[in-house]
């Protein structure tokens, strides 16, 4: 009897194409759009309709079935409110890895487990080696520039453990031609950029309807002096140069904020000491497997698409081999 996956389709072409590999490879494939935000702000439309059925025309296509989960209490609850809850307290979060952990791969593996499933899929650029039925290693995708192992680290070796992701030996162009090759209706849809599962909702805009701001004062560092306005500390990140709204000469660099003042400081210099480190304390750690040993060499991601530096990890202390910017 064939496995039994439930692959979360999303409306896009990585996520079809992950569902037409995984009929090819002979699994019994259900489809699943996972309905996380349905609500229309202010000028902007939550594409979620369009969404659902472009996800479920690929579905009809490929001859399999087709749900859709409706996991919005859940979303709002540890995906939107933890956003909003550190951006308030002046850290810049990551709305798609806490998708990854909350939604993706806990309520949708349980909701699927549940409900006959061996298996889930994503159409996450990853790859997993299974060791056993309860492990797994998660490792990173052949295309380094769309590589999400990023996105993925708060996901337990357990959840890995029942999770299959077609597209981890493939590029992205290999993705699309494969699109049209089997005449996907999602071949050409273009990649949505927005906050995961919003559509093309920008952070700025979606913030600005649940959180209070006010403007404040931007000011030099070196000086003191007020060189500008902004329209809210929250939404200034270290290390930012644009949007600042500081004119003439040399750019300005985001060093630093304080929430309670509701000031931004920058800085014209780039080698600011404020901007670079190349020692850094981890907070809520979480080790897919088990925890390197005491100055072991390992190699440090910062970003999405960001470098990979050379590093020795003690305990919750993380040594760089370099200085690293905006960290």
């Amino acid at each position: 009897m064939s496995k039994k996956v439930f692959v979360g389709m999303s409306g896009g072409v990585d996520s079809s194409v992950a569902a037409a590999l995984l009929v090819e490879q002979g699994y019994d494939v259900t489809g699943v759009y996972m309905k996380n935000w349905s609500e229309d702000l202010p000028g902007m439309h939550c594409p979620w309709a369009e969404d659902v059925a472009d996800a479920k025309r690929v579905a009809v296509g490929l001859g399999i079935d087709f749900r859709v989960f409706d996991f919005q209490k859940e979303y709002k609850q540890n995906v939107v409110d933890y956003m909003i809850c550190e951006y308030q307290a002046g850290r810049t979060p990551n709305p798609d890895i806490m998708c990854n952990q909350e939604v993706k791969f806990k309520i949708f593996l349980e909701a699927s487990l549940a409900a006959g499933a061996d298996y889930i899929a994503t159409g996450h650029y990853a790859r997993v080696a299974h060791e056993s039925s309860s492990s797994a290693k998660l490792l990173r995708a052949r295309d380094d520039n769309k590589d999400q192992t990023y996105f993925l680290y708060r996901v337990t070796s357990e959840a890995l453990s029942k999770t299959i992701f077609p597209l981890g030996d493939f590029t992205k162009a290999e993705v699309r031609e494969m699109a049209k090759e089997r005449g996907l209706w999602t071949a050409s849809k273009k990649e949505s950029m927005g906050i995961c599962f919003v559509g093309q909702v920008g952070i700025r805009e979606f913030l600005s309807e649940y959180v209070k701001t006010a403007p404040g004062n931007i000011i030099d560092q070196q000086t003191g002096s007020v060189v500008g306005k902004h329209d809210g500390a929250i939404f200034y990140t270290l290390g930012q140069r644009h949007g600042l709204n500081v004119g003439g000469g040399l750019p300005y660099y985001v060093v630093g904020k304080d929430m309670e003042k509701n000031e931004v400081y920058v800085s014209r210099s780039i080698d600011n000491e404020s901007l670079w480190r190349k020692e850094l304390r981890l907070a809520d750690v979480h080790w897919i497997n088990q925890a390197p040993h005491k100055d072991r060499n390992v190699q440090v991601r910062l970003r999405h698409r960001g470098a990979l530096f050379d590093a020795k990890i003690d305990g919750d202390i993380v040594h760089l081999s370099a200085s690293e910017r905006a960290v």
